[in-house]
């Protein structure tokens, strides 16, 4: 049977798998066939050879080297047969055989021939190899001793080609064994490619399907909630606008219902917002928020006292995301703006009704109060909470940050 490592291309990893050679092993067959010939040109016996010996020497060199490098694709790579790799083989050896031959008596190196046909026969079995390389020896023996050689010197002379021949099948097999495993990556690595662009394609889908997924989830939280508060308030709307002249008590009561019920649904779509909403502190408390910005602030190299009084209380996630922001927004002002070297942050819970938060720092100050979007979007927060923000500064005075929460 074929014994070359079979080796595939990423577009034909479907198809059947060739043989094939690798391209150092192709540049080496015509490299020695060019060692085998070259020095045989110098003979000087050559220049006496008649003119039908001489080109039937060159054809067979041109003949030898077109089998090996394109007669090996048509009778053994597209054919896949062993039948045709034989004929091959045998139509090579003739040629080596031959050209041996014809210059058995010049001083020459035509005998390098066999080596480029000892490495193309690891398409059979190792078994395969030996035979023709030991064809390939006795037909060598046989012409040595047709022209005069002696018995005693030949056993040296097969030992030293025989030796070559198997280091021509080493070199071969380690080179095609080499070229498998690197169109075996190529493969493998399209494989990957593959593989990697599908995951990219399920990733957005399910990228897409978690967004309608929760799509449909937002669209039952309104449909439950606020639907139910909206729908229930018209209910009470019309009751009052029916009994509005006839009974103005019962009018009152149904408006008054129909207050509270969207105060409960403005307290509801508050509540379904602030859960939407990501947040650095979900998991912290809000002194444990505040001491990781210290941190952050004293490892930039300035001064970062931080004092809490009272006992720290549960607040809502606005009212901790709000201080924590303020807190965040002083500190990159001290930084960035006032140059400061000392910050001081006070969190005041001693009052049960408030909760105080101040950011004092030593830097250049200002005379502008009305601060940069920073500040208008922290102002924002706090009045959306019912709360109290001031501001301190003047031209090297520092910059002074307090702000009141109502618990």
């Amino acid at each position: 049977m074929l014994y070359l490592p079979q080796m595939t291309t990423p577009s034909s990893a479907n198809q059947q798998q060739r043989q094939t050679l690798p391209v150092g092993v192709t540049l080496i067959f015509v490299l020695v066939t060019l060692t085998a010939y070259v020095p045989t040109l110098f003979a000087s016996e050559l220049r006496h050879w008649p003119i039908g010996r001489l080109l039937l020497f060159f054809a067979l060199g041109f003949a030898y080297l077109a089998m090996g490098t394109k007669g090996w694709d048509w009778l053994v790579e597209r054919t896949h047969s062993l039948v045709y790799a034989a004929v091959y083989f045998i139509i090579q050896a003739a040629i080596v055989s031959t050209t041996i031959w014809l210059t058995i008596t010049l001083s020459n190196t035509t005998w390098v021939m066999m080596m480029p046909i000892v490495g193309q026969t690891l398409v059979f079995s190792w078994l395969g190899s030996l035979i023709i390389s030991a064809l390939l020896l006795a037909s060598f023996a046989l012409q040595l001793l047709a022209n005069g050689a002696s018995l005693s010197e030949l056993p040296n002379t097969l030992i030293s080609l025989g030796t070559g021949m198997l280091f021509v099948l080493i070199f071969s097999y380690v080179a095609i064994r080499e070229e498998a495993a690197r169109n075996e990556i190529e493969r493998l690595a399209t494989e990957l490619q593959d593989a990697n662009r599908k995951l990219r394609e399920y990733a957005i889908q399910a990228e897409e399907l978690a967004t309608t997924k929760e799509r449909n989830r937002l669209a039952r939280e309104i449909h439950d909630s606020l639907g139910h508060y909206l729908t229930v308030i018209t209910v009470q709307l019309r009751a009052a606008q029916a009994v509005l002249e006839k009974d103005p008590e019962r009018a009152l009561n149904a408006l008054q219902k129909s207050q509270q019920l969207a105060q409960d649904g403005l307290t509801e779509v508050r509540r379904s917002v602030a859960s939407l909403r990501e947040s650095p502190i979900d998991n912290l408390t809000l002194l444990d928020a505040v001491s990781e910005l210290i941190n952050d602030s004293r490892a930039a190299g300035i001064v970062t006292e931080f004092t809490a009084q009272g006992t720290e209380r549960v607040l809502s996630p606005q009212s901790k995301l709000t201080l924590y922001r303020a807190v965040q927004e002083g500190l990159t002002n001290a930084r960035k703006h006032a140059h400061a070297s000392r910050v001081d942050i006070i969190l005041d819970f001693q009052d049960p009704d408030t909760t105080q938060l101040t950011v004092a720092d030593n830097g250049v100050g200002t005379s502008k109060t009305d601060g940069g979007f920073g500040l208008l979007g922290l102002q924002e927060r706090v009045q959306l909470l019912g709360g109290t923000m001031r501001v301190e500064t003047a031209v090297g005075a520092g910059f002074h940050l307090h702000i009141s929460l109502p618990t």
